[in-house]
């Protein structure tokens, strides 16, 4: 699991990204000697020690020379109000600067565990160089070197110490469900019809709800667990607002759900940020149900529904299996719905599928549809087993991994679900070279 939040934070070309590429292992931000090339905020995963923990790489920005800009401003209260841990990067090179100053007197008031690393320590000279940085009052600073890899385990060493001792697990034995959606979709609205009383703040302005908030409650002596997430916006300009840097919390919530309630405002629509919300879920491989609200709002006859249905299959192709709830949070209409419909797609999450009955269904895919020859070799399954729930995962045992045709491996999940219904909840396929 997670354990919690890391944020990077600096001036201008410290080496911000560099770090950041180097801490998830992956060359994700972009790197470049012009200053302020990061101008959106850009996540990852790292793991140190067993120890996993988002990381987000800030844009230091500067608009023409101005010395401490209000963008700079603007991220390290992002990265103050975000993260558990932060690591202040600063730069042996050219010494402590007059924006280091501003930006550590800031992280001073903020209570908040800093890491001072001071980069572009590559050789001996420059290494002595950092007694200087004591002046910045953030206790011993640090030498590393982004670009050759140089003490980044100290570093990691010193940030998993300092790291919260708290760590959110899924609820076991209890269904939980979280509620994703761009702001003022009606989230916090649609918990509180769930829940049929006031349990959370409900406003017009976008971004009310700034952190996840769990409620237990029971339907018939059966427990639940109701996340309800701040709104996810789209990433834009790091001065645009605090609010939209949420994403990271619906994440969270995401991972501790086994169902995702994805909801669309239906006075407004689909929006393209829509899609990017829903992704979340599905990447996550968490049950999905899609809910159209504000239904309310919608100027409707007898075709509407199926016209809204076709445009929902259309934009949202990858959640084919994800059903489609009609609700408003403001009447209450079809609410009491949504959990029989939770329930259902968390049996199907969890659905366990017997080996000589799963092997019974594909034998009979292939015979229906043998797989094309691909350069000359034939795909042969040679059987299949169920590895793992929620996502129901299986893997077949085949001659050739490589032969594993995207669209014949499609065809394969379409009729597991035709077979066994799997409402809800994406099914991973795994091809495995038979030993």
């Amino acid at each position: 699991m997670i354990r919690g939040t890391v944020a990077i934070v600096g001036r201008p070309n410290v080496g911000k990204s560099t770090i950041f590429n180097r801490l998830i292992g992956e060359r994700k931000s972009i790197v470049d000697d012009t200053p302020g090339v990061t101008r959106d905020r850009i996540y990852g995963t790292a793991e140190w020690l067993t120890q996993s923990f988002h990381i987000i790489d800030t844009g230091g920005i500067q608009i023409e020379d101005q010395p401490f800009s209000e963008e700079i401003n603007m991220q390290v209260d992002i990265a103050i109000e975000e993260a558990d841990v932060i690591i202040f990067i600063t730069s042996a090179k050219e010494g402590v600067m007059t924006d280091d100053m501003a930006i550590a007197r800031k992280l001073q008031k903020s209570n908040k565990p800093v890491v001072l690393a001071v980069n572009k320590a590559d050789n001996q000279e420059l290494q002595m160089a950092v007694y200087e940085f004591y002046s910045l009052g953030l206790g011993d600073p640090m030498t590393i070197s982004g670009a050759h890899g140089i003490g980044l385990g100290d570093l990691l060493d010193k940030v998993i110490e300092l790291m919260p001792k708290k760590e959110l697990k899924p609820y076991e034995g209890i269904t939980s469900f979280c509620v994703i959606g761009r702001p003022n979709v009606g989230k916090s609205s649609l918990v509180n019809a769930i829940l049929k009383e006031d349990r959370v703040i409900v406003s017009n302005i976008e971004g009310t709800t700034r952190d996840a908030i769990d409620t237990p409650f029971k339907v018939d002596d059966k427990e639940y667990m109701i996340i309800d997430t701040a709104g996810i916006r789209k990433r834009g300009k790091i001065y645009e607002n605090i609010e939209k840097y949420s994403i990271l919390r619906a994440m969270n919530a995401i991972e501790r759900s086994n169902v995702v309630l994805f909801v669309i405002d239906g006075e407004l629509g689909i929006r393209e940020q829509d899609k990017h919300v829903a992704g979340l879920a599905h990447e996550a491989g968490k049950g999905v149900i899609i809910v159209y609200n504000k239904w309310d709002t919608v100027d409707k006859d007898e075709k509407t529904m199926n016209a809204i249905e076709k445009e929902i299959r259309a934009q949202f192709v990858y959640l084919d299996y994800a059903p489609i709830a009609f609700t408003s949070a403001l009447t209450h209409s079809k609410v009491n719905k949504l959990i029989p419909l939770i329930d259902e797609v968390h049996d199907s999450c969890c659905m366990r599928i017997m080996t000589n009955v799963l092997n019974d269904v594909i034998l009979d895919a292939q015979m229906m549809n043998p797989p094309k020859p691909h350069l000359g070799k034939q795909l042969k399954i040679y059987y299949a087993s169920q590895v793992s729930v929620e996502p129901p995962t299986i893997v077949l045992f085949v001659n050739d991994p490589e032969l594993l045709h995207f669209s014949y491996s499609r065809y394969i999940e379409n009729k597991l679900r035709e077979a066994f219904g799997f409402v809800g909840t994406p099914i991973r396929i795994i091809a495995r070279k038979k030993s």
